[in-house]
């Protein structure tokens, strides 16, 4: 595993972290404690240290399941949560950004992750006027100032979204997270070359496009309607699937894993500094890692 700073943090993050919505039901299929114990142990085994949640992965039930696998080894994980919504059922969630609700969310997330802090808490996805709102950074401050939160972040909903971006470093936030995968390469244009300016972390999600560079899919490949993908527009989605394919032919060199190339591509820009694949099982934490053997050392926020 190779390990980077995240911006200004100081936190020397994992390449390749874990991402965690699937734990919340909504990828079709539910997740037991065990199962995520053991996927949490193997990430552990593998060197990643970085995992990424949220309150409405379920109503908090992505948290819980987390924060009991590594209670008795918090200080081992940089552990990431958000804030900004109550989730009600699948796909179904209200916001909720008033400083009075967001402190609760954040109370709410310590206790289900059975710690006393986090390691970086996330403006989730949330419109630009609940953004500009300085009386929930203010008390974000107090949070950071009382010890529940140790730095915090912005996860944008658009990836071409650089008014909250550029405002970043005057509320205080350290972080940015932002899909970004070879099939979507939007936040290259503005969002990345501020990110360098402030010298804000980069969390990219989504890095493999909902599983579309995996290697798994072809053009003509059918996903269930339990699978969150069934919804997308076909052509559109056709027309994703013949990309890849000439991506892979063209770009990913010959006896090179797909998905592992495809992490391994997002973490060559220099404003990125960790990728956070969903996983559901253990062989996926394990191809995931293995990617951190396709990146160079050399890039700028690469941890000495």
């Amino acid at each position: 595993m190779k390990y980077r700073t995240l911006g200004k943090t100081g936190l020397n993050v994992s390449v390749i972290g874990i991402g965690t919505w699937q734990y919340g039901g909504e990828w079709g299929k539910e997740f037991g404690q065990k199962e995520v114990a053991s996927i949490l142990e193997k990430a552990k085994e593998v060197g990643i240290n970085l995992i990424d949640t949220a309150e409405c992965y379920g109503d908090h039930l992505s948290e819980s399941l987390i924060g009991h696998a590594i209670k008795k080894e918090r200080e081992q994980w940089i552990v990431a949560t958000k804030f900004g919504h109550h989730f009600h059922r699948n796909f179904e969630r209200t916001n909720h950004w008033s400083s009075e609700e967001v402190v609760k969310q954040l109370d709410d997330s310590l206790k289900a992750l059975q710690t006393e802090y986090v390691d970086l808490y996330q403006f989730h996805s949330g419109s630009d006027d609940a953004f500009d709102n300085d009386d929930l950074w203010t008390e974000l401050d107090k949070q950071v100032k009382a010890g529940k939160v140790r730095h915090l972040g912005i996860s944008i909903g658009s990836n071409a979204n650089i008014h909250q971006t550029s405002k970043a470093s005057d509320v205080n936030a350290e972080v940015i997270q932002v899909v970004y995968n070879r099939l979507d390469r939007v936040p290259e244009k503005e969002v990345f070359p501020s990110c360098e300016e402030q010298n804000l972390g980069v969390l990219a999600r989504v890095p493999l496009a909902s599983g579309f560079l995996s290697g798994k899919y072809k053009p003509g490949s059918v996903f269930g309607e339990n699978d969150v993908r069934h919804n997308r527009d076909k052509q559109e989605q056709e027309n994703m699937l013949r990309l890849v394919e000439q991506i892979q032919k063209e770009e990913v060199p010959s006896g090179v894993n797909m998905a592992e190339w495809a992490l391994a591509w997002c973490l060559k820009h220099p404003a990125v500094t960790s990728v956070i694949p969903g996983c559901k099982n253990v062989e996926q934490v394990e191809s995931n890692a293995r990617a951190a053997e396709l990146v160079s050392d050399g890039h700028p926020q690469a941890a000495k």
